[in-house]
């Protein structure tokens, strides 16, 4: 059962591909994969905010206004996320191993903690990236102490990207103190 909650929240969740799928942090598919993001980005009351993808999984924070949003806003997007890397690919069949995975963050706290955790996840699978990670919303970022080292040049920002709207995503993990850059969540 999925956990129930009120009101504009953020909500971690992780999305997991399929056994034997190509990686998605290859251009080509990373490129796909944002036209993806981008079309599934506002719908069915869910807000895609952050996201990053590894190899064979995504993080994602976004907003819904409730259980029913979230869960018809991630199903359009997983589906969106599954043609468009199905057409890719040039292959058909299962893109997502299951169900999403949800965590409903209700505290400035836990919405400082899953900003790390996600944006600089991929230093927690030791993959050598410099500065913010080009397959993830952290160039684009504005919660970084210092700014973000460098420049994105591979890609644009996304023109779909917008802010935060509810308080906890948009200023209330802010509190607590920006993010430094580099650094590799949950281990040494």
């Amino acid at each position: 059962m999925r956990e129930p909650f009120r009101g504009a929240s953020p909500v971690h969740v992780t999305l997991r591909l399929a056994d034997g799928l190509p990686s998605l942090r290859v251009r080509a598919t990373y490129r796909v994969l944002l036209e993806a993001l981008g079309g599934g980005c506002e719908r069915f009351g869910m807000r895609l905010v952050h996201w990053v993808a590894l190899g064979n999984h995504m993080h994602l924070i976004v907003e819904a206004c409730d259980r029913h949003a979230l869960a018809r806003g991630m199903q359009g997007l997983g589906v969106r996320i599954a043609r468009s890397l199905n057409r890719c690919w040039r292959r058909s069949g299962r893109v997502l191993a299951d169900r999403y995975h949800a965590h409903v963050l209700r505290s400035p706290r836990e919405v400082r903690n899953a900003l790390a955790y996600v944006l600089e996840n991929a230093r927690k699978h030791r993959i050598e990236i410099a500065g913010a990670d080009p397959c993830s919303s952290g160039p684009w970022f504005d919660g970084w102490l210092g700014g973000v080292n460098g420049e994105r040049s591979d890609v644009e920002r996304p023109a779909w990207l917008r802010g935060a709207r509810s308080w906890l995503l948009a200023h209330g993990w802010r509190r607590l103190g920006l993010l430094e850059l580099g650094s590799r969540p949950g281990g040494p």
